[in-house]
């Protein structure tokens, strides 16, 4: 199956836990920062849009871009009945279109781990770079190896909610510092009955080392501009759970979109 096709129907549930509103307010004081206090926002693997209402509530005009069509549903629903104007679009990340450029463009809750190859990486930064307005930001998140390895390792996480069951079952493979993630859930069917429905998906996310990083930034014509521990502006450490990367267009001639007017 599919990552996120059964869980989308309770993913905001289950991830009650998830600081969306410490992540938004980080990410807005580094967009402002540097400078872009408004203007057209892309969130990246924008899932059910939590990260991505937010954003728009402080004044953004956003875009989401999830490939769960899922996640997008609900995402899509739940916009609808604020009217928030949110445009959500079904693509993979690695061959996402826009009809322009945006002033930012931001990724969290380690949806870039999910890109597993280098050179699918690259080619991700590669079309945000083409999309940026001239100076435009690029902020995402990734999670480290020390999460990967030392957190999660081979733990098992289970969870019994009135609104379902999951049992999150991790494995690290260390030569390709890859996290294997077998998600079982158990959603209610008849719940007079007691009738309970299994699903399976399966998750592999990837870490890289911030060299790595930084050469597929640069590669991609953008220029390196921090590497932060979460939500601080401090060095990662060797234990950093997870790591935020600013990254910056630089003018190119040869980009398919020009800033609008």
């Amino acid at each position: 199956m599919q990552p996120y096709t059964e869980f989308a129907s309770v993913y905001d549930i289950f991830m009650d836990n998830v600081p969306y509103d410490s992540w938004a307010d980080y990410v807005e004081y580094l967009l402002k920062k540097h400078k872009i206090d408004k203007g057209l926002v892309l969130d990246l693997g924008c899932g059910t849009g939590s990260m991505t209402r937010l954003m728009s509530d402080k004044g953004y005009d956003m875009i989401g871009i999830d490939n769960s069509q899922e996640m997008l549903s609900i995402a899509r629903q739940i916009s609808a009945d604020r009217e928030d104007g949110i445009l959500y679009l079904c693509q993979d990340m690695r061959e996402f279109e826009l009809y322009g450029t945006v002033a930012a463009v931001i990724s969290v809750c380690d949806s870039m781990n999910y890109i597993l190859q280098e050179e699918e990486l690259l080619k991700v930064f590669t079309l945000v770079n083409n999309y940026l307005d001239e100076n435009g930001l690029f902020i995402f998140d990734l999670d480290t190896r020390y999460e990967y390895e030392e957190i999660l390792g081979d733990h098992t996480i289970a969870e019994n909610r009135e609104e379902g069951s999951f049992i999150w079952e991790n494995t690290y493979y260390e030569d390709e510092m890859m996290n294997e993630v077998n998600l079982t859930l158990f959603l209610p069917q008849d719940e007079d009955a007691g009738i309970y429905k299994k699903y399976e998906e399966t998750h592999y996310r990837r870490a890289y080392d911030l060299e790595v990083i930084k050469a597929l930034i640069e590669k991609a014509g953008m220029e390196w501009v921090a590497a932060y521990d979460t939500l601080t502006e401090k060095k990662p450490k060797p234990d950093s759970e997870r790591v935020y990367i600013i990254a910056r267009e630089k003018r190119q001639k040869d980009k398919l979109y020009l800033p609008r007017e």
